[in-house]
């Protein structure tokens, strides 16, 4: 990609070379969201923990390989948000700062409207990417980690005990495959690259690993461990 071959130019000359521009745009777990908590009866928040984030390990990961590199990262995830909901924030939290490459995630929240949201979803994607292309942008779409399969022994509060009960009937009836699915089916269409890490957590699954034991909040935000797993899988997707 494109991106690597500015990091590149600007490791051989810092000085002449503008500085590099990552933006990710997604929901919760892109801003940075990890466990829950009750807040109130009905209500509940989030711990935010912004320096375990994948992109900010990405940015540790890329200060390793070019030291010399200065790299802005923009955090364009915002929890709760889907695609629909976030064309309109587009411009103000990514294009205003004219990335050289915009990762997209979303789906997670998407997956909640079930089967009648995919036109949606897709339709809202395919703009998404229109339009940062026609900003200059490169893209890659990053599929999101798979949800909670079960109850967890750790969720025993009836509030979040409903949360995850519907969060595992979108997993196990397979909404979410269908949402991916349809996701990679726009990529093609668009020509944008995609880098499947759903399809890890997939074959985590497959060989009998407990996935959502690898949620920090044990419904859908994944564990700082786990979001080294999005780092290095972006990485290696840029690199190709």
């Amino acid at each position: 990609m494109q991106i690597m071959e500015k990091l590149a130019k600007k490791a051989k000359a810092n000085r002449e070379e503008p500085p590099v521009t990552l933006a990710f745009f997604g929901d919760s777990v892109t801003q940075g969201c990890f466990e829950l908590y009750k807040s109130g009866e009905d209500g509940h928040k989030t711990v935010h923990d912004k320096n375990s984030v994948y992109h900010a390990k990405i940015a540790q990961i890329f200060s390793v390989l070019y030291p010399t590199v200065p790299i802005n990262i923009i955090n364009g995830g915002i929890s709760g948000s889907g695609a629909k909901g976030s064309l309109g924030r587009l411009e103000r939290d990514v294009l205003k700062f004219q990335p050289d490459l915009t990762v997209v995630c979303f789906g997670l929240n998407d997956s909640g409207r079930g089967v009648d949201g995919l036109q949606d979803y897709q339709d809202s994607l395919r703009t998404i990417f229109e339009r940062l292309k026609e900003a200059g942008s490169e893209v890659i779409f990053m599929t999101p980690n798979m949800m909670a399969t079960g109850i967890s022994a750790h969720v025993t509060d009836p509030y979040f005990t409903t949360i995850a009960e519907d969060v595992c009937g979108r997993q196990n009836e397979g909404i979410m495959d269908l949402y991916v699915q349809a996701a990679k089916e726009v990529c093609e269409e668009k020509g944008v690259r995609v880098c499947d890490c759903y399809g890890k957590w997939k074959m985590l699954a497959a060989g009998g690993v407990d996935v959502t034991e690898l949620l920090s909040n044990k419904i859908n935000h994944p564990t700082r461990e786990m979001h080294w797993l999005f780092a290095y899988s972006l990485v290696e997707t840029m690199m190709r």
